[in-house]
């Protein structure tokens, strides 16, 4: 048996110990994808990260393995945080001290250089784990407001009486409370997703991608609003149903996708303002019967066959 045989032998049983030990965790974390609209994309994340895996898999296979000791720091520094916070009772700590442990495991089975080819996809898994509740309310409150600020411009705009209290639009007819299930954290979150993998699979750069995925927040709180406008909007010449039931749920679908649509008009605006040079003594794709620039005839002959 090969020393990469071994290798993935001995992973496939750690993994399987890992799932012992995380096997509550991962319960509750799958739990949350069902019960937690903002984090119903969840469920996704993982067969992604597996994917970047499998994308790496010859360069992995091609790496040197050399395993490190300071694995099993990191692999007994995550079962300790996630001791902490099960005793704690604090889910975020047991979830996310899963990312540290299979970064352990990495480094310990096969080296630096596998951790750096797998870092992008352990640190993609970080986006299936909600927030902890105090960091998340610190965060959708804001939204809430900015929401409201929003979509208070835009119909006083359309010349709609209207007066804000807080998170709430006070109309003629009716009043719009932008709840934190209106915050738009939800859309925040899948758009950013979204972002990171857009720009993961249309340009190397790093710097593109970061701005794709920074893009996604004002892009994410400027439809919100428009959303909460909207709403806003129709429930004055519709009435107040408008502002509730299957309208101002495909009214979430339909921002959302002109929000997508506006993160892909930000990223061809990148490309046309600074597009990708070409990689200097690249060679271009081979084309069957074709001889490359300085080829010889015996090597067409030899392709040919």
């Amino acid at each position: 048996m090969t020393s990469t045989a071994k290798g993935v032998l001995a992973a496939c049983l750690v993994t399987a110990g890992i799932g012992l030990v995380y096997w509550r965790v991962l319960s509750s974390l799958v739990n949350a994808w069902e019960v937690d609209g903002n984090y119903s994309h969840g469920s996704l994340i993982v067969p992604i990260a597996l994917y970047f895996v499998w994308e790496r898999r010859r360069k992995l296979a091609a790496a040197e393995t050399r395993p490190s000791w300071l694995g099993l720091v990191a692999l007994a520094g995550g079962l300790c945080i996630l001791l902490a916070g099960l005793l704690g009772s604090e889910l975020f700590l047991s979830r996310v001290s899963l990312i540290l442990v299979l970064c352990g495991v990495v480094l310990f089975l096969f080296g630096w250089r596998h951790l750096r080819m797998l870092a992008f996809p352990l640190a993609f898994l970080l986006l299936m784990i909600p927030l902890p509740a105090i960091f998340f309310n610190r965060i959708a409150f804001p939204l809430q407001l900015v929401a409201s600020r929003v979509g208070e411009t835009v119909i006083s705009a359309a010349n709609i009486p209207v007066l804000r209290e807080g998170n709430v639009l006070v109309m003629a007819n009716t009043s719009l409370e932008v709840a934190e299930a209106c915050s738009g954290i939800r859309s925040l979150v899948s758009l950013i997703t979204l972002a990171l993998l857009y720009g993961y699979f249309t340009d190397r750069r790093l710097w593109v991608r970061l701005a794709i995925v920074a893009s996604a927040v004002p892009v994410a709180i400027v439809a919100n609003g428009a959303r909460v406008a909207g709403t806003g909007i129709a429930a004055h010449y519709i009435g107040p149903d408008a502002a509730q039931g299957f309208f101002h749920e495909f009214s979430g679908w339909v921002v959302f996708i002109v929000a997508f649509l506006l993160l892909l008009g930000i990223q061809r605006l990148i490309i046309w303002l600074a597009p990708a040079r070409a990689t200097p003594g690249a060679t271009p794709p081979a084309v069957p019967g074709v001889a490359a620039p300085g080829a010889s005839p015996a090597a067409l002959e030899s392709e040919a066959r």
